[in-house]
């Protein structure tokens, strides 16, 4: 005969009044967490309580019981309806919903109260993530649903932004095949045949982190903080129904423009714009592009233009600015720093001064009608108007002269004659490597690492002259060492010239370069430094040697090394075996280029180089790339990106490169190289901090 099943019993439930129960010494609670008293009273004001309290009937000296209760279960509820009762929106007589124990039970106080606690289930985010979705779907504002549960509108707008990811995605989520940072990152796009495309790429490797899923869904698009967004606006883009996208759950600097179609037309009309209303000034042509080649005026001739004068306004204000300066400056002489909204004040002062000392150039309007100018983007989404620019047909006639100011037509290009086409050999620095660049990748090879290409190699020693150059000008001590040693040279190991001193600097030009150089930092300081001299210099020959002569020693020297920095060369150039420079004697070059380099202390990530899939990632194999990673994070990282194909390898390689100072080995400078190597190889060991960058 089969045992009958015992039968449990339920502990009866009624009303009590509140003020019949007190707050039970039982109660394991001790510590405050989450949502506080006086949120959870608003909340039962407004939806009633919803939860039960659970009590036990407290019992005098004899046993028998007082009509009033404990509550060893609930007293975050028990102190939520107190302070509603001190508020008087709620009477002491109220009756409480309660569940009552026995008395004699041989279930502990303290043991109700914890396994209220413990055996409580957090709600599972998808399931928060649908409740808000159908409480949007019935009515409520994304305001009121945060107001309703005392969260941030942001944390609102977040779950709801999970309504984007495929729900094949979700039905992962789900079944824990994600995590809720993975599910997250799919919620950047709305693309949800390229979230499940991802997903299966992403499921067969080892690294599914959200950083790896963020950026194969933007790979397409363009960073809210990209020099073309700056120059048009964001509200253009917008206007121009270009879609965005935005990351609710990470910072995402404004986002990303999902059509870069459209940001280009838009930075291309508003640059034409400009070049018209540029033209109208009387100009015999401009050209319009989103930038021009390093150098790319070489070949012109250039008007002279005067400076505009300061108006009494202007004045008045440069002397306001200056007199605040002083002001601000002197009465914080002592202090360690400046407070933040001082020194932000200091910003402003400075930035509007420099406004007004950097004078605009007037021209002689019959200069201008044979003359043009050059519209570009700077660096920092700005306007570059670059005025005053001959082609050398426009030239007046006159004597017969040689090519160039030396008489070399070594680096001649072809005059002015369509810059669209010229600048077809350079590519747009924004991204795209240009064709002639693309082709000169380095082959794939099997055994070992070969030398780079020649063009890479080119022009990243391009970068560097331009680097150099700009070291070089800052120091004249160096240069004059240099030069010193030049001439000794010339004078002791060969034979000296027939003229008063046979003493030149020819300029090198640098016709091959990788994109980003004409933007970088060494290029805005020369190009700074060399308008500022071209300012002071006088109009003729004897003038000028009256005015050098007058010059205090320290002008001289710096003069003295600007000019001479403009005969760097430490490029690399692949010769022809008969030609008029042996391949050794670029050799001797670049041994000499590294000497100076050494003693000028070189550092090309000082300067602004950073391994980019445009100027290296994407031009080596991937022995190289993971050479570069392996040098610079550790042999971890490397392994991490190992099995990626070689354009998603380049980007990721990029991603962990980025702040870690490792440089090609053309670019190291002797001394400073072993140490770098040592100090990116030591800060790169934490991975999991890159990761979760």
């Amino acid at each position: 005969m089969a045992t009958a099943i015992p039968k449990i019993t339920l502990s009866s439930s009624r009303d009590i009044p509140f003020n019949r129960l007190v707050l039970s010494q039982s109660n394991v609670r001790r510590v405050k967490s989450g949502l506080s008293i006086e949120e959870l009273a608003r909340d039962i004001e407004r939806r009633g309580l919803l939860q039960s309290l659970n009590v036990r009937p407290i019992l005098d000296g004899e046993g028998a019981e007082t009509g009033s209760y404990e509550v060893p279960a609930g007293g975050r509820r028990f102190r939520a309806l107190e302070l509603l009762v001190k508020q008087k929106k709620l009477v002491k007589t109220a009756p409480v919903p309660c569940v009552v124990r026995e008395v004699g039970s041989a279930i502990l106080a303290e043991d109700d109260s914890l396994a209220e606690n413990v055996q409580r289930v957090a709600l599972h985010p998808l399931d928060q993530f649908r409740a808000f979705r159908d409480m949007l779907e019935k009515g409520m504002s994304e305001e009121e649903i945060a107001a309703a549960f005392f969260v941030a509108p942001t944390v609102v707008k977040q779950r709801l932004r999970l309504m984007t990811v495929s729900d094949k995605l979700l039905e992962i989520y789900e079944q824990d095949g994600m995590k809720l940072e993975q599910l997250m990152a799919f919620s950047i796009s709305d693309d949800h045949a390229r979230q499940e495309q991802v997903w299966e790429i992403v499921a067969q490797s080892h690294n599914r982190e959200p950083y790896v899923i963020r950026r194969m869904l933007t790979e397409k698009t363009v960073r809210a903080s990209d020099r073309r967004v700056r120059f048009v606006g964001l509200d253009a883009y917008l206007a121009a129904g270009g879609p965005i996208m935005r990351d609710l759950f990470e910072v995402d600097d404004g986002g990303w423009l999902q059509d870069p179609a459209v940001l280009d037309r838009l930075v291309m009309e508003k640059l034409h714009a400009a070049a018209e209303d540029i033209r109208a000034e009387g100009w015999k042509w401009v050209e319009a592009a989103l930038s021009f080649p390093w150098e790319h005026t070489r070949q012109f001739a250039e008007i002279d233009g005067t400076e505009v004068p300061l108006t009494e306004d202007e004045t008045a204000r440069l002397e306001a600015l200056r007199a605040e300066q002083e002001t601000i400056e002197a009465e914080y002489a002592q202090a360690d720093e400046y407070p933040d909204e001082v020194d932000a004040r200091l910003g402003e002062i400075e930035q509007g001064i420099l406004a007004l000392e950097e004078r605009p150039l007037a021209f002689d309007p019959a200069d201008m009608a044979r003359a043009g100018a050059f519209v570009s983007l700077d660096s920092d989404g700005t306007l570059q108007v670059e005025r005053g620019f001959v082609l050398p047909e426009d030239m007046p006639a006159g004597p017969e002269e040689t090519d160039n100011a030396n008489g070399s037509d070594e680096y001649d290009h072809p005059a002015y004659d369509g810059q669209d086409e010229r600048l077809a050999d350079y590519g747009d620095d924004e991204g795209e490597v240009s064709d002639s660049v693309a082709a000169d990748v380095e082959p794939e090879e099997e055994d070992g690492i070969k030398p780079l290409p020649d063009r890479l190699l080119t022009e990243l020693t391009a970068w560097r002259t331009l680097v150099l150059r700009d070291a070089f000008a800052s120091n004249p001590h160096i240069a004059l060492t240099e030069m010193l040693h030049t001439l000794v040279r010339d004078v002791y190991w060969q034979t000296p010239g027939a003229d008063c001193l046979e003493a030149c600097v020819r300029e090198i030009a640098l016709p091959v370069h990788s994109p980003d150089m004409p933007g970088s930092l060494p290029a805005h300081a020369l190009r700074q430094r060399n308008e500022g001299w071209k300012h002071d210099l006088p109009d003729d020959e004897d003038a000028l040697w009256r005015w050098i002569d007058s010059l205090d020693d320290a002008s001289r020297m710096a003069l003295l090394a600007h000019c001479l920095s403009f005969g760097i060369n430490a490029l690399y150039e692949r010769m022809p075996a008969y030609g008029a420079v042996s391949q050794r004697s670029v050799t001797e070059r670049l041994k000499r280029a590294d000497r100076l380099a050494s003693a000028l202390s070189l550092d090309l990530v000082e300067a602004g180089w950073q391994p980019t899939v445009e100027n290296y990632l994407g031009r080596v194999t991937k022995a190289r790339i993971l050479q570069a990673v392996q040098e610079a994070r550790g042999n971890e990282a490397a392994e991490r990106i190992a099995h990626l194909k070689k354009p998603d390898m380049a980007r990721e390689a990029e991603r962990l490169l980025d702040g870690s100072g490792w440089l090609p080995e053309a670019l190291r400078t002797v001394g400073l190289a072993d140490q770098a190597q040592f100090e990116t190889v030591t800060a790169g060991g934490d991975m999991e901090a890159i990761a979760a960058e």
